[in-house]
């Protein structure tokens, strides 16, 4: 652990947009279980090797509640930020029996075998807004062309909710997800606006009730056999549009990003779309900018050891992801882009264990049909900056880049 008078200021700053901070490396190798500051001025622990980030993700004794006692806000925001407010309905879903009873509930929505069912309407989806994209003519901003819109639509058709309603959701996730940008009313106001939304697309679906996920865990919820109350209802809802779009909608334009900035990456594809999958997967490993705080929180519940390192109960504790999906001692050559590599879905981007991200397959399914429609209709894709020149977004827990401009 590092001496108090030591503590460095988290996030870390990085050399450009797309490499991570040379402070992951460096801890990783001599100080893997290490303090930090947040932006709220608390203190939490960060880990950087693979099997104890992985066990900070997978471990129970790890709680994701971090809405008590002694826990470290992120957030410079009254409420601490998302991790630490208090919230009707999804605290109940969060941890332990409850948790797995909601992931039930879901689980058979988000299976990987029912989103390859989904993959031709992705298809058709990326399609037309590519096809919207290439009349504008090159130059063309990426994330806003194709990043932002295709995860919206894809969970708005599953969940059923109005596509046209993208902007309010990006509005309301950059606000809800704040580091430093917000102030605590605009984050209580954006939580109010997306409620009210949220409770009135709920009883807009029970009055014509159709065959998407929201219907069904309407029905559940109006059984009234105690699996799933309004309250949980709404917090799954509005959890599904924060979490559908933000995440995947930052990937499409880092995964692009990344390909363009070394094109190699991007011709090997176009030479051999066999290696499409193997190409995402390495690209979630190999990220550092989805998120601001390199992963999750959790609260220690009981004294542990990690890394000859004790820890104890009542840390806030920190998975690095981007600095355990490159653990030498995990992955080979670990910085080195090979999408051959045989282990790279073993990545910890998803998280792990019984936290697992439920949505995974879908992200997935939209990576991949991006990419391959990519380099199908657009082989002479390049960035129109240097790589160097791409922004990060920052002042949020979610992180991803600015505008990704593209040529074709």
């Amino acid at each position: 652990m590092t001496a108090d008078a030591a503590i460095p200021d988290f996030p870390f700053d990085r050399p450009t947009a797309l490499e991570p901070p040379p402070q992951f490396a460096e801890l990783r190798e001599k100080c893997p279980v290490a303090h930090v500051r947040l932006p709220s001025g608390d203190t939490a622990t960060v880990v950087t090797r693979y099997d104890d980030a992985r066990a900070v993700l997978a471990d129970p004794r790890f709680s994701r509640n971090l809405a008590r006692e002694g826990a470290a806000r992120l957030s410079t925001t009254e409420d601490g930020g998302l991790f630490s407010r208090r919230r009707e309905g999804s605290a109940s879903i969060g941890e332990g029996q409850d948790h797995m009873r909601w992931r039930r509930l879901l689980s058979g929505w988000f299976t990987a075998r029912k989103m390859e069912v989904w993959r031709p309407r992705v298809q058709a989806m990326t399609d037309g807004l590519l096809d919207a994209m290439l009349a504008k003519g090159s130059p063309g901003n990426l994330s806003a062309g194709l990043g932002l819109p295709l995860p919206v639509r894809v969970i708005c058709a599953l969940i059923g909710a109005p596509s046209e309603d993208q902007d309010k959701f990006a509005h309301w996730s950059r606000v809800m997800l704040t580091l430093t940008r917000y102030t605590q009313d605009e984050v209580d106001q954006a939580y109010r606006e997306f409620t009210a939304y949220v409770s009135d697309l709920v009883d807009r679906n029970r009055a014509d009730p159709g065959d998407d996920l929201l219907s069904e865990l309407t029905q559940i919820t109006d059984a009234e056999d105690g699996r799933l109350s309004q309250a949980e209802l709404i917090a799954t809802v509005r959890g599904l549009l924060l979490a559908g779009h933000e995440t995947t909608s930052n990937m499409i334009a880092i995964m692009v990003a990344m390909l363009l900035a070394d094109r190699e990456r991007y011709e090997a594809v176009i030479d051999d779309p066999e290696l499409i999958q193997g190409t995402v997967e390495e690209v979630l490993r190999l990220d550092s900018t989805l998120s601001a705080i390199g992963g999750v929180p959790r609260f220690l519940t009981e004294d542990i050891e990690l890394s000859g390192t004790k820890c104890p109960a009542g840390s806030t504790m920190i998975p690095i992801v981007p600095a355990a999906n490159r653990d030498p001692d995990k992955f080979a050559d670990p910085d080195r882009f090979d999408p051959r590599r045989g282990n790279s879905a073993q990545h910890l981007t998803f998280g792990a264990g019984k936290h697992y991200c439920l949505g995974q397959p879908l992200a997935r399914v939209e990576l991949q049909v991006v990419l391959g429609t990519l380099i199908r209709r657009l082989p002479g894709l390049r960035l129109r900056d240097p790589a160097d020149r791409l922004k990060l977004r920052t002042g949020g827990m979610s992180g991803g880049l600015q505008d990704v401009w593209v040529t074709w």
